[in-house]
C-alpha cells in the first residue's frame, strides 16, 4: 500500500476516536502540532526513525512524555503507529485528518487562478460566489498568472472552472475559423 493511503486510514480512525470523544478539532491539533514536530524537531525525528530504540521503548517513553497533558486514546493511537511502524507517516496523517475534517464540515479548498491580485473586497465576493455555485463553504487560494488576461480558473480537486478571458478568446478564435 502507499503512503498516502496508508495515512488516509489511519486518518479516519483518528476521526473516529475523536468523534467519540467529541473532539474532533482538539484531535486536529494534537495531529498538527505532532506532525510539525517530526518535520521540524531533529532530535524527535531521530529518535522515531532510530531502528536501535524498540517500539516498546518508544512507546515507554511517549506514554510518559504525553500521559497526562493529552487524552489517553489519542496517546494509544500514538502508540498503534509505533507499533506498526508508520510513526513517521504522522504529518501526511495530520494532511488527511484535516481533509477529513473540510468534509465533515462541507468545506472545500479551492486554487482560484486570477489576472490580477484582487483586495479583499475581491476576493471576499469570490468565495461567496464559489460558495453558491459549489454548496459549501469555500476557502479560496490565489495565485495570480497574468497570461488568463482577466477572469478567473477555479480549480476544486479534479474539476477546473475556466473563466478566463483567454479561454473565451480561444473559443470566440474556433468558431470563427470553424472548427
Amino acid at each position: 500500500m502507499r503512503e498516502p493511503t496508508i495515512a488516509r486510514n489511519y486518518a479516519e480512525t483518528a476521526m473516529e476516536l475523536a468523534r467519540r470523544a467529541d473532539d474532533i478539532h482538539g484531535w486536529s491539533d494534537m495531529l498538527d502540532n505532532l506532525g510539525s514536530a517530526v518535520e521540524t524537531d531533529r532530535t524527535l525525528r531521530m529518535f522515531l526513525e532510530s531502528p536501535r530504540v524498540s517500539a516498546d521503548r518508544k512507546n515507554e517513553v511517549l506514554a510518559k512524555a504525553f500521559g497526562g497533558q493529552l487524552p489517553r486514546n489519542f496517546v494509544r493511537f500514538l502508540q498503534a503507529l509505533i507499533t506498526h511502524r508508520r510513526q513517521m507517516l504522522l504529518p501526511l496523517i495530520a494532511a488527511e485528518y484535516r481533509d477529513l475534517m473540510d468534509e465533515v464540515e462541507g468545506r472545500v479548498h479551492a486554487a482560484v487562478t486570477v489576472a490580477r491580485e484582487p483586495g479583499e473586497e475581491g476576493r471576499a465576493m469570490i468565495a461567496t460566489q464559489l460558495g453558491r455555485t459549489l454548496g459549501k463553504e469555500v476557502v479560496p487560494h490565489f495565485s495570480v498568472n497574468a497570461a488568463i488576461l482577466g477572469g478567473v480558473v477555479v480549480r476544486v480537486g479534479d474539476t477546473v472552472l475556466d473563466g478566463s478571458v483567454r479561454r473565451r478568446l480561444s473559443t470566440l478564435r474556433q468558431r470563427m475559423i470553424g472548427r
